[in-house]
């Protein structure tokens, strides 16, 4: 097998067609062998019923169906570990990444012997607040985790089979593609691309949010250590203030006024002790998520031509 290409499926049904006639028109010139798998991230539209269509007609496609939604990154995985081809192609199905980035991605690989070739944004989609966020949260990543990704990628991504099994051998169960990319290793090469827009998002602000945290808290210790020279300057300053107020009670008869002052410090101390421990939190729950060992996604059919069980 030469080529797997690798889409996840959520309100994807509008688009699947086009995608999979597109997707197909740019690979068959490139590649001999060709595959599909498309994985049902529990889209609530007919995604599955048009992805089965394309597999009774098509028996290059492979349709995993998960038994509900884990998410986007998670179902990439899950659809990566049933991938069979010398390369692989991580794309999204809703059009906004064209399918032709597929060549100039390839003659990028070829011509740099690279292992990942990935695109990156040229201008961020969304309104200027959006693109603000989505920079801020990328500059702010890169600035606390000792692992360093490009801004604005896209899911779009080649990679050969080793990278691909390189980047299986991640096992965290909360994911944040990008920075495992970048872990993972060999040699990758960023491509510009411009990435249109449907308008709408299935990625909430709080969803957004919440990957930020845990990609974050997943690649750097810093927030951690952050916590400890907070505590170390609080208590450095409080003994001074103690040494200056027992300095002046005793040499100088000056007595400590000022309740309101005495409030408001209170304040201040606690918010901090509840925002470290917020923060001592989040990795607590991770700890606790990951040792677990729950599965990436449960897959509840896998509809295909091949004999081989679902993995």
């Amino acid at each position: 097998m030469d080529l797997s290409v690798i889409a996840t499926l959520y309100q994807s049904a509008p688009f699947l067609e086009e995608f999979y006639r597109r997707m197909l028109a740019v690979s068959a010139p490139l590649f001999r062998e060709i595959e599909f798998i498309f994985v049902v991230d529990g889209s609530p539209d007919q995604s599955l019923d048009v992805a089965q269509a394309l597999q009774r007609r098509d028996p290059r496609v492979t349709v995993v169906d998960l038994s509900r939604n884990f998410g986007h990154h998670r179902a990439m995985m899950t659809g990566l570990s049933y991938a069979k081809g010398r390369h692989v192609f991580l794309i999204d199905t809703d059009l906004e990444e064209d399918p032709a980035w597929l060549e100039p991605f390839w003659k990028q690989m070829q011509a740099e012997n690279a292992d990942l070739v990935f695109g990156v944004q040229k201008r961020r989609k969304g309104n200027s607040l959006e693109r603000w966020i989505g920079a801020a949260f990328y500059r702010l990543f890169n600035l606390l985790s000792d692992v360093k990704v490009s801004p604005s990628p896209t899911t779009a991504r080649l990679m050969t089979r080793r990278f691909a099994h390189g980047l299986l051998q991640h096992r965290e169960r909360e994911l944040f593609l990008s920075g495992l990319c970048s872990v993972t290793g060999f040699h990758q090469v960023a491509v510009p691309v411009l990435k249109q827009s449907k308008g709408s998002t299935s990625y909430s602000f709080r969803r957004r949010l919440t990957l930020a945290v845990h990609a974050i808290t997943s690649f750097s210790e810093k927030p951690l250590v952050a916590i400890f020279y907070a505590g170390l300057a609080i208590s450095g300053l409080a003994g001074v203030m103690i040494v200056r107020f027992l300095y002046g009670l005793y040499f100088h008869g000056i007595s400590v006024t000022g309740w309101a002052s005495l409030i408001v410090s209170i304040w201040f101390l606690g918010g901090l002790i509840i925002l470290f421990l917020g923060i001592l939190g989040i990795y607590i729950a991770r700890i606790f998520v990951e040792a677990k060992h729950r599965p990436y996604a449960i897959v509840r059919h896998v509809y295909s031509e091949s004999k081989e069980a679902p993995r």
